[in-house]
């Protein structure tokens, strides 16, 4: 088993990067692989509603998403995290993630969570927003004993949030637990929900 850890901070080893590492020392502990991927620094377009990727699972721009998706499709957890900008997800992130969830089939009954860090406030609404991607996408969001947030201005300070430190690893247990029961259910036949075919429906007429 392996989980997808995305680094979406401009700073590739910052505060960001080392909450992600807690996870994934607390996942390899549990005998769960483990990648973090980090999405640069370079500009990420945001989506343009386009729909290429409806029938290719792929962007027309390629560029870290897809190099992502290239990933995605062959793991079976998802971890994103994001500094926090203006009491949200970076633009970089949004951008990222707007991208990497519209359409795509990668996502279906996996584990996920996501993890901020703030320097000081804004964390709990940039988790909320992401947490808004997994909800949608039939995912199964995974808890943490708090608010999955580490706090500091760089990864010197941040490695001091003991908290902060803790929190990642509790829920990075509870990660490696859903997977050991998901993998356990499929090896005694109990199958993924049959889903029906996808009903929208538009308010103004």
């Amino acid at each position: 088993m392996k989980v997808l850890l995305v680094n979406g901070s401009l700073h590739k080893d910052g505060a960001t990067n080392l909450a992600l590492e807690e996870v994934s020392k607390a996942l390899n502990k549990n005998g769960i692989d483990t990648e973090i991927f980090w999405i640069g620094n370079k500009a990420i377009a945001g989506c343009i509603g386009c729909g290429v990727c409806y029938k290719s699972q792929r962007c027309f721009i390629n560029d870290k998403v897809n190099e992502f998706l290239d990933k995605a499709e062959k793991v079976d957890g998802y971890i994103f995290g994001s500094a926090v900008h203006y009491a949200g997800p970076t633009g970089f992130m949004k951008s990222f993630m707007d991208r990497c969830f519209y359409d795509k089939n990668c996502f279906d009954y996996k584990p996920v969570a996501c993890v901020v860090s703030a320097r000081r406030g804004g964390a709990a609404t940039a988790f909320d927003d992401l947490n808004k991607y997994f909800t949608i996408k039939n995912m199964i969001v995974v808890g943490s004993q708090y608010w999955n947030q580490i706090h500091g201005n760089n990864k010197e300070e941040a490695i001091k949030d003991e908290e902060g430190l803790q929190t990642m690893r509790t829920l990075a247990n509870n990660m490696a637990w859903i997977l050991k029961c998901i993998e356990a259910g499929k090896k005694n036949g109990i199958q993924y929900p049959e889903k029906e075919k996808r009903i929208s429906t538009n308010f103004i007429r």
